[in-house]
């Protein structure tokens, strides 16, 4: 059972939904001394919260702890509209949500923060009651996305085994192609910095380095069985310059490609 309630909110008179500046950050010297709700409509960033990483985009919510620090920054050229609110409780309740997620429901979830941003600036009559109401309906909105995520876990984790091999095999049918981490972040669908993320954890190297080394190893085999030339296996795997293509297949075979040949 839900122990959260309304009554139970002390609601801030920190809130606002803002267009962050270009040259915008967030860097505090003092952990925050209260409950932060912080959901991002828009725009690009970083956020560091306890020291780890998260990246901000569309649907980012954070749900930040008294306690909790935070350094943030964004991209100039795609500047945050974020919508924040603090709030404490007169009783910590026993399940609260999670730091850190991707709201999937975005109309449900930017119509209630809309209706509470608009209570106080209008000034409207029992602002306070309704404010707490629609805080509990917020805090109910992420435990239940979050309770969805852990019937989805076993679906969700062999939908990424199955992404990151698929990509993997790609770039050993074509080693020669210009390959990137966004380039193959995009096949996959994912953002760049999950994806080499999830791509080290599951295929045990980072994505160049994998990339690097099944094109050494195609070239191998082209030297070894085809009578190809060094110089014609180097451009057929991508290389326009010899000596780094020579370089870079002596550090992983300890061998120049001529002596292979």
């Amino acid at each position: 059972m839900l122990e959260l309630n309304p009554e139970q909110f002390i609601l801030k008179p920190v809130f606002a939904t803002i267009t962050c500046e270009p040259n915008w950050q967030w860097k505090r010297k003092v952990p925050l001394p209260n409950y932060d709700l912080v959901y991002v409509w828009r725009g690009e960033g970083e956020l560091i919260l306890n020291g780890r990483e998260h990246s901000i985009k569309r649907g980012s919510c954070f749900f930040f702890h008294p306690g909790d620090w935070v350094t943030a920054t964004h991209n100039p050229q795609k500047p945050l509209l974020m919508t924040y609110i603090h709030f404490d409780f007169e009783n910590e309740p026993i399940v609260k949500p999670v730091a850190y997620r991707i709201i999937q429901d975005t109309i449900m979830f930017e119509s209630l923060l809309t209706r509470y941003v608009r209570l106080f600036l209008m000034e409207t009559f029992g602002a306070e009651t309704e404010a707490k109401l629609i805080l509990k309906q917020l805090m109910i909105q992420l435990l239940r996305e979050e309770q969805q995520d852990e019937k989805n876990t076993p679906l969700m984790q062999q939908t990424l085994l199955s992404a990151i091999k698929e990509v993997a095999n790609y770039v050993q049918q074509h080693p020669g192609d210009h390959h990137t981490v966004e380039s193959l972040a995009t096949r996959a669908n994912f953002s760049p910095r999950y994806f080499s993320r999830k791509f080290k954890e599951i295929i045990g190297q980072s994505v160049r380095s994998y990339i690097v080394e099944v094109r050494i190893k195609r070239a191998e085999h082209l030297l070894c069985y085809t009578g190809m030339s060094v110089t014609e296996v180097s451009e057929a795997l991508g290389y326009t310059n010899l000596h780094f293509f020579s370089r870079q297949f002596k550090q992983y075979t300890g061998k120049s490609p001529s002596e292979i040949r």
